[in-house]
């Protein structure tokens, strides 16, 4: 007896650890290949001495400025950071929860595997533009200067954390559309995070927020997707309610 109820318990502890392991690590909802290929959907980024260039090059100027703003500079900061785990956690003020695979593994899940699924939309045109950085034609660091190394080799052009970023706030506005106008505005904030870092230009934040609008739409055709956001929502209300 007390045999089986060891080999019980251990397959307990397998099952739990195995949930846990599909809430973070799921499964993207369409390949790389059926996604939409943003270079035939989004116009090329601004050529170096167009006036769209020289917009781009006053709002690096503009976001260096917003650095000497400490508390602007520490939310800069904290948006680089690439871990999934803390760019979730980035909306817990603006959705007013602690989002976390423990305590709310539905709405976990949902960001968990759409952003997987979104965020393939940027690597085609990373690599087709291989757009040259802002701090890089500037000959300066970001005010992250840790990940200047990596930055350097890849495009610039659109921008991952800005996709990730109006990703989350798309789906969680979903979740709870009476935070929606918070959401929003977090999703907005860190896209501009990047081009006070220095690690974007404005175009390919602008631009970013379009790709995540792009990819949203095609994610949203998916009835697991649409399931998804179902349990998330209805966990939304349980906790709230």
């Amino acid at each position: 007896m007390k045999i089986m109820r060891r080999f019980l318990g251990a397959i307990a502890v397998i099952v739990l650890t195995a949930s846990c392991g599909t809430a973070r690590q799921g499964a993207k909802y369409f390949t790389m290949e059926e996604m939409p290929d943003l270079v035939k959907c989004l116009p090329a980024p601004p050529a170096f001495g167009s006036p769209e260039f020289s917009y781009d090059s006053l709002r690096y100027f503009w976001g260096k400025e917003q650095r000497k703003d400490p508390v602007r500079a520490r939310i800069a900061t904290r948006d680089a950071a690439w871990q999934l785990d803390t760019v979730f956690t980035t909306f817990n003020e603006a959705i007013g929860l602690e989002l976390s695979p423990e305590r709310t593994p539905q709405i976990w899940k949902l960001l968990y595997d759409g952003i997987k699924t979104i965020e393939q939309i940027r690597v085609h045109p990373k690599k087709y533009y291989h757009r040259l950085r802002p701090f890089v034609y500037f000959g300066e660091q970001t005010l992250c200067p840790w990940e200047d190394d990596e930055l350097r080799g890849e495009g610039s052009y659109p921008s991952g954390h800005t996709i990730r970023g109006w990703s989350c706030a798309l789906m969680l506005a979903e979740v709870a559309p009476e935070r929606a106008e918070e959401l929003y505005a977090r999703g907005w904030m860190y896209g501009e995070s990047r081009v006070i870092a220095g690690a974007h230009w404005q175009s390919d934040v602008d631009a970013s927020r379009a790709a995540a609008s792009i990819a949203y739409a095609k994610v949203n055709t998916n009835k697991e997707f649409r399931r998804q956001v179902a349990r998330a929502r209805a966990e939304y209300l349980k906790m709230t309610r």
